[in-house]
C-alpha cells in the first residue's frame, strides 16, 4: 500500500466512524422519550462516553497518516469502526423495533449486531496495550500472551454471537454491557474478558519495568492509565452504576491524555507539527464560529432579524480586524501545547540565521549558538568546539563554563565525546572545523526531533566556525607578530649593547690612551690598534644591518642574496633561481627571511647533508621551495614551532600561504606561495 493510499483509507475509515457515532447520538436523541428507561442512552454518562468516542478515530487517523507502518494507528481506526457500528446498531434497532416500530428496515439485524459487536473495541484495546508504543510485541516471549488475549476475546465474542442469535425475536433483553438474561453464562464471559484485559495490562507493566530511556518516558503515564482503565472496566462489569460509568469514561480520558503525552512531549510518532497545525486551525475555526454565532444568531435573535446583512457585515469586519492577532495567539498556544516552554525547531533555525547575519565575532555568535541549541532541545549543557590544529577545544557553552581539556583528532574524522549524549561535527567544504555536543537531563533523553535540529544547526554553522577560526588565527598571528617584534627589538638592543657599544667604548678608551702616550712609538702602536678596532666595529655594524634588511638583497635581489647566504651556510645548499627578476621590497624580504628560517631549521634539527632552494614565478604567483634530505618528522602530529609560525604569518600578511611536508627519514620540504600580480615591479 502506498503512502497516499494509506492516507485515503485512513481518512475514509475515520470519516465513517465519526458518521456512525454522530448518527447514534442523533438516534439516541430521538429515542429519549419513547424507549424504556433501561434502554435509554440519553443520560449524561452515556452521552459523555459517546462524545469521548470521537477521539478514537481522530487519534487513529493522525497516527495512521504519520506512521502508516505502525499498527497502533490502524488498531485505533478498527476499534473506532467497531465502536461506532455497535452504538449505531443499538440505537437503530431500538428506533426500528420499539421507538417507531416499522419505521426503518432490518431492525432485528441491527439489534443482533449490537448484542455481540460491542466486544470488538475491548479486544482492540487489549491489543493496543500489548503493542504500544512501537506496534510490535516487546519480545517473542510475549507471543503466547498475544494468543491468550486473542483466544479470550474470541471466546467472549463467540458466546455473545450465539446468545444474540438465540434471542433473535427478543433482542433487547440483553443489556448494553453484555447481558442480564438469567440463562446467559456470565461467569465464562466475565472470566474471558478479565483474562484478556489482565494479560494485556500485565504486558504494559512488564514492558515499562524493563524499558529505559525514551521508551520508559513514553510508557510511564500510559502504563498507569492502562491499569486504571482495566480496573474501571472490571468494576463496571460488576456494577453498572452511573457513577462507575462516569469514572470509566474519565479513565479513558486519562488513557487518551497518556497517549497525547507520549506523542506530544516525547515525540513518539513525530507528529508534533501535525498536532500544532491542527490546534492552530481549530482555534481559528472556533473563533470565527463564535463571532458569527454571537453576532448573527445571538444579536439577531434579540433584535428579531437573524438574516440582517448589517450583522453579517459587522461579523465579517470583526473577523477581518481580529484575525491576525488571534492567529498569532493561537499559534503561540499551539506551540506551547506541543513544545512546552522550548523554542520550536523553526524558531531556533530562524533565530540562529538572524543572529549570525549581524555578527561574526566568535565571542558573540558561538555562545549564542550554544544557548539557542540548548533552548530548542532542552539540553542542560551545549558546548561548541573549535578546531585548533590537530585538536578540538571548547570555545563556547550554554552555561558559560569551559573546560581546558582538548580532544585529539586525526584528519577530518569526528572523535567520540565521552561525556556527551550527542556530538555532531561541523564541516565546511569537507573539512572538520569544530563540533556541537549536548548533555541531556538524566531523566529525559534526546528525541529524534532534537537530533535533527542539532544536525540542521551544524549544517549552517560551517561558515560561522570558519570565520571564527580565521578571526582567532588573525588575533593569534597579531599577537605572535607583536611578540616577534618585541623579541627582535630586544635582540637588537642586546647586539648593540654587547657588540657595537662595547667596541665604541673600547675605541674611546684607546683614544684617551693614545692622546696621553709619552712617546711617539707608543702612540703609533695605540693608533694602529685603533685602526684594526675600527675595522672590526664596522664589520659588526654591517652584520647588525644585514639582520635588519640585507644590503645585498636591496641592491641585487633575491637570487644574489640567497646565493650569498648559501655560501655561508653550515649545510651545503643549492640555489635554483634562474630567471627570477625583482619584486617589491616586502615580497623579497618575506621570501628571503622565510628561506633563511628554513635553512636555520635544517641546520639545527634536520641532520641533513644537502638542501635545495628553488624559486619560480608563474601565473601571477611567486613560489619558493626549501627541501632537505634530513631526518624529517611527522607533520600531522607535531605542532608547528615558532619559526614555522613566523613564516606562516609573514606570508599570510601578504596574502600568501605556507605548506610543510615531512615524514620520518624522508626529509622536509617547506613551500611558500605569494601573489605577485599587484606587487611585481619591472626593475631594469
Amino acid at each position: 500500500m502506498t503512502v497516499m493510499t494509506a492516507r485515503r483509507v485512513a481518512g475514509a475509515i475515520a470519516a465513517g466512524s465519526v458518521a456512525l457515532v454522530a448518527a447514534s447520538l442523533a438516534l439516541a436523541y430521538l429515542n429519549r422519550h419513547v424507549a424504556p428507561a433501561a434502554l435509554k442512552s440519553w443520560d449524561f454518562p452515556d452521552v459523555f462516553a459517546t462524545v469521548l468516542d470521537l477521539a478514537i478515530p481522530l487519534v487513529g487517523l493522525i497516527l495512521a497518516i504519520k506512521r502508516p507502518e505502525n499498527r497502533i494507528g490502524w488498531l485505533f481506526l478498527a476499534g473506532s469502526v467497531a465502536l461506532g457500528l455497535s452504538d449505531f446498531s443499538r440505537e437503530y434497532g431500538l428506533h426500528s423495533l420499539i421507538t417507531a416500530p416499522g419505521s426503518a428496515p432490518a431492525g432485528r439485524v441491527a439489534a443482533w449486531l449490537a448484542n455481540w459487536t460491542w466486544t470488538a473495541p475491548y479486544a482492540v484495546l487489549a491489543l493496543v496495550f500489548l503493542l504500544f508504543p512501537t506496534g510490535h510485541l516487546h519480545s517473542r516471549r510475549w507471543r503466547p500472551a498475544m494468543w491468550l488475549v486473542g483466544g479470550a476475546f474470541t471466546l467472549a465474542t463467540a458466546e455473545m454471537l450465539v446468545e444474540s442469535t438465540r434471542i433473535w425475536e427478543t433482542p433487547f433483553i440483553l443489556s448494553r454491557q453484555g447481558g442480564n438474561h438469567p440463562d446467559l453464562p456470565q461467569a465464562i464471559l466475565i472470566a474471558a474478558f478479565a483474562a484478556g484485559l489482565l494479560i494485556s495490562v500485565a504486558a504494559v507493566v512488564a514492558r515499562f519495568v524493563r524499558s529505559s530511556g525514551e521508551e520508559r518516558l513514553q510508557l510511564k503515564w500510559f502504563a498507569a492509565a492502562a491499569v486504571l482503565v482495566v480496573a474501571m472496566l472490571l468494576a463496571t462489569a460488576a456494577s453498572n452504576s452511573a457513577a462507575l460509568n462516569i469514572l470509566h469514561s474519565l479513565a479513558l480520558v486519562g488513557l487518551w491524555l497518556a497517549i497525547a503525552i507520549a506523542v506530544l512531549k516525547y515525540r513518539l510518532y513525530d507528529i508534533d507539527i501535525v498536532i500544532s497545525k491542527a490546534l492552530l486551525y481549530g482555534s481559528l475555526a472556533a473563533f470565527i464560529t463564535c463571532i458569527y454565532v454571537g453576532l448573527v444568531v445571538g444579536v439577531g435573535t434579540l433584535v428579531g432579524n437573524r438574516r440582517s446583512p448589517l450583522l453579517a457585515a459587522l461579523a465579517a469586519a470583526v473577523v477581518a480586524v481580529a484575525f491576525q492577532p488571534v492567529r498569532q495567539s493561537a499559534r503561540t498556544l499551539a506551540n506551547r501545547v506541543v513544545y512546552g516552554k522550548r523554542s520550536t525547531p523553526y524558531q531556533v533555525l530562524s533565530d540562529f540565521a538572524r543572529r549570525i547575519g549581524g555578527t561574526y565575532a566568535s565571542e558573540d555568535v558561538l555562545p549564542q549558538m550554544a544557548r539557542i541549541v540548548a533552548a530548542g532541545t532542552g539540553a542542560v549543557r551545549v558546548v561548541v568546539w573549535l578546531r585548533v590544529h590537530s585538536q578540538l577545544r571548547q570555545d563556547a557553552s550554554s552555561d558559560g563554563v569551559l573546560d581546558a581539556a582538548a580532544v585529539a583528532i586525526e584528519g577530518d574524522t569526528m572523535p567520540p565525546m565521552a561525556d556527551a549524549d550527542l556530538s555532531v561535527p561541523v564541516l565546511h567544504d569537507g573539512k572538520l572545523l569544530g563540533a556541537i555536543s549536548l548533555t541531556m537531563p538524566k531523566d529525559e533523553p534526546l528525541r529524534p526531533a532534537g537530533r535533527q535540529l542539532v544536525s540542521d544547526v551544524a549544517s549552517q554553522a560551517g561558515l560561522v566556525l570558519a570565520n571564527a577560526g580565521l578571526i582567532k588565527d588573525l588575533r593569534a598571528s597579531r599577537q605572535r607578530l607583536v611578540a616577534a617584534q618585541d623579541e627582535e627589538r630586544r635582540r637588537l638592543e642586546r647586539n648593540i649593547h654587547d657588540g657595537a657599544q662595547q667596541d665604541l667604548v673600547a675605541l674611546a678608551i684607546k683614544l684617551g690612551l693614545g692622546s696621553a702616550a709619552g712617546d711617539l712609538v707608543q702612540a703609533r702602536q695605540i693608533f694602529g690598534e685603533l685602526r684594526a678596532d675600527v675595522a672590526g666595529t664596522l664589520e659588526n655594524l654591517r652584520d647588525l644591518a644585514r639582520g635588519i634588511y640585507p644590503p645585498l638583497l636591496a641592491d641585487m635581489g633575491l637570487a644574489a642574496a640567497l646565493h650569498a647566504q648559501a655560501n655561508r651556510s653550515a649545510v651545503p645548499v643549492e640555489v635554483d633561481a634562474d630567471g627570477i627578476g625583482r619584486f617589491s621590497q616586502d615580497i623579497e624580504a618575506a621570501v628571503y627571511f622565510c628561506c633563511l628560517e628554513a635553512l636555520q631549521n635544517t641546520a639545527k634539527y634536520g641532520n641533513a647533508t644537502l638542501a635545495r632552494i628553488r624559486l619560480q614565478a608563474k601565473d601571477g604567483s611567486l613560489r619558493f621551495t626549501v627541501a632537505d634530505d634530513g631526518a624529517g618528522f611527522d607533520a600531522r602530529s607535531i605542532t608547528l614551532g615558532s619559526g614555522l609560525r613566523n613564516m606562516t604569518d609573514r606570508l599570510a600578511a601578504l596574502g600568501g600561504r605556507l605548506e610543510v611536508q615531512s615524514a620520518p627519514q624522508d626529509g622536509t620540504t617547506v613551500t611558500g606561495h605569494l601573489p605577485i600580480t599587484a606587487s611585481l615591479e619591472a626593475i631594469t
